[in-house]
C-alpha cells in the first residue's frame, strides 16, 4: 500500500476543506495539540463535537417547536453551537450560527427557520467530510509509516 499517497490524498481534502470554507485556523490548531501519546487526538474532539452538536441542534429544535418566537432562548441555544463550532474550525457552520443569531436580534421568524434548515444542512456535510478525510488518514497510518522497517 502507497502510504505517501494516501497522506498526500488526506492533505488534499485538508486543503479542499478550507477553500471550500468548512475549515478553519482553529482546526489546524486541534491537529498541532496531537502528538504520540494522542496521535488520534484531533479525530477524538471532532467525534465529540458532532455528538455534543448533535445535542445542541436538537436543543435548538425542541425550542423552536415549543417556544414560538422566544428569540432569547433560540438565541443562546445558538450561542452555544457556535461556540462549540468555533472550537473545532467549524467555519461554515459558525458562520450560519451567526447567521440565526442575526435573524434573532431583528425578531424575523422565517430567517430563523431558514438558517437553522442551513446549519443542519451545514452540520450533516461537514460531518460526512470529516468522516471521510479522518478514515483516510487511517489509512495512511501515522507519518512516516512508509519509511519504518518493515513498511
Amino acid at each position: 500500500m502507497d502510504y505517501s499517497n494516501l497522506r498526500r490524498q488526506a492533505a488534499s481534502m485538508k486543503k479542499s476543506l478550507f477553500d471550500q470554507g468548512y475549515l478553519d485556523e482553529q482546526f489546524c490548531q486541534v491537529e498541532d495539540l496531537q502528538d504520540e501519546a494522542s496521535p488520534n487526538f484531533a479525530e477524538e474532539v471532532v467525534t465529540l463535537f458532532f455528538k455534543d452538536s448533535a445535542r445542541l441542534i436538537s436543543n435548538v429544535e425542541q425550542a423552536l417547536e415549543k417556544y414560538p418566537k422566544d428569540f432569547n432562548r433560540w438565541d443562546a441555544y445558538m450561542q452555544q453551537l457556535k461556540g462549540s463550532c468555533s472550537s473545532i474550525g467549524a467555519s461554515r457552520m459558525k458562520s450560519e450560527c451567526m447567521s440565526f443569531r442575526d435573524y434573532c436580534a431583528q425578531g424575523n421568524v422565517e430567517g430563523c427557520m431558514r438558517s437553522f434548515q442551513k446549519v443542519k444542512r451545514e452540520h450533516g456535510a461537514l460531518r460526512q467530510k470529516l468522516e471521510a478525510y479522518f478514515q483516510l488518514l487511517r489509512q495512511a497510518g501515522p507519518a512516516g509509516a512508509a519509511t519504518r522497517p518493515g513498511m
